[in-house]
């Protein structure tokens, strides 16, 4: 029975062509024979091959559209059985180039040429802790780090001093060496690290005894780290230079500082404003007063005006905090005013409550367990 081509790749009868060439892509990585030992893997592949030499060429598709198979039978013999003519297919160079890449060590496989001169080193993590007034204001902060530092018996070679390493007899000194694998559709190499010299391409015969032929050694360390105004709770500091060293002499990583910010019982942060609470007796809230408020400069003075609601917001403008890059330009300091309503009060006050009710014209408890003056004075 005759296969639908279109459906051997898992596409419409209306794909574009680039649509086509992804999905013979996909089942190539996944049917071909160096990479799936699946028994009846290289049969499939040879099924999806056939299929994209006929849909990729659009004249030899459209006689397959009108006609079917039969439209196309010399296009390639059925089942894939023409690839003795592999080399011509134009079609299908662009993608095994990029596929075999991987087996090659050509440039884009991700494993080619091993730089032998110096090699950057590996950048490194780690948290500070601030409190939250370190967050808002800054300052300097010590830090201990354990890095690797270039060994200086040695200055990095690994060798002992008075000798140098030698090149690698196994890879030449190219640090890979290359296998080649013969295939039904021709030979391929495969590079990987060389096994000897782990792709440095020299080999210590008498090492450094200070590194042990490492040519690094681990360090702690004392910094002291600069951190700006206004940072919050995740920001990334970026230490230059303090990283781990690089081999052969090559520039050292960078170490990235995470800051960790905590808590405070009396403020929450908001961006660049700050956020607490003031708490004052009703009669504070009627008559209004002024009162010392603490902020993250220290007490100040602010006055709460009479008849404030609660929940009323008050602001006090630069109190918050620095603009990060900018600190002269700062938030506010939102302050929301709580409203302690008491839940018993001696009986003069009472009377007064039930005089200044009675003034004002409000309805209050006429006994003694009734109403809000009621249950004031009984509870």
């Amino acid at each position: 029975m005759a296969r639908d081509y279109y459906e051997t790749l898992g596409v419409s009868r209306n794909a574009e062509q680039d649509e086509i060439k992804r999905a013979y892509r996909k089942l190539a990585r996944k049917y071909h024979p160096d990479v799936n030992k699946d028994e009846g893997a290289e049969e499939t592949f040879k099924e999806v091959s056939r299929a994209y030499e006929v849909l990729s060429e659009p004249e030899i598709r459209a006689r397959y559209d009108r006609f079917g198979e039969a439209g196309v039978g010399g296009a390639a013999a059925a089942g894939g059985g023409g690839f003795q003519d592999f080399q011509d297919m134009g079609g299908f160079a662009d993608i095994f180039e990029s596929f075999f890449n991987g087996f090659s060590g050509q440039p884009g496989s991700g494993q080619g040429q091993r730089r032998r001169g110096p090699m950057r080193g590996d950048d490194l993590r780690t948290n500070l802790k601030l409190d939250f007034k370190e967050a808002v204001f800054g300052g300097e902060k010590e830090i201990r780090i354990s890095h690797l530092q270039t060994c200086t018996t040695c200055s990095g070679s690994g060798a002992k001093p008075g000798t140098r390493p030698r090149t690698c007899s196994t890879c030449s000194g190219a640090g890979q060496v290359r296998r080649a694998t013969r295939t039904p559709f021709g030979i391929f190499n495969q590079v990987s690290t060389c096994p000897t010299c782990n792709g440095s391409g020299e080999v210590v015969e008498d090492r450094c005894e200070t590194c042990d032929g490492s040519g690094q050694k681990r360090v702690n360390k004392k910094l002291k780290i600069t951190v700006p105004a206004g940072v919050e709770n995740g920001t990334r500091l970026r230490v230059s230079g303090e990283g781990d060293a690089g081999k052969r002499n090559g520039p050292a990583g960078d170490l990235y500082v995470y800051l960790v910010v905590s808590e405070d019982d009396s403020f929450r942060r908001d961006g660049i404003d700050i956020h607490s609470d003031l708490k004052v007796s009703y009669l504070q809230a009627i008559l209004g007063c002024e009162l010392e408020i603490e902020t993250v400069d220290g007490q100040v003075v602010m006055q709460v005006p009479a008849g404030t609601q609660p929940n009323t917001v008050l602001s006090l403008d630069g109190r918050g905090v620095p603009r990060l890059g900018n600190p002269v330009s700062r938030g506010k300091h939102l302050i929301t005013v709580k409203v302690d309503i008491p839940t018993r009060v001696k009986a003069e006050e009472r009377d007064l409550l039930t005089k200044l009710a009675e003034l004002r014209g409000d309805v209050v408890g006429k006994g003694k367990k009734e109403g809000f003056l009621g249950g004031l004075f009984n509870g």
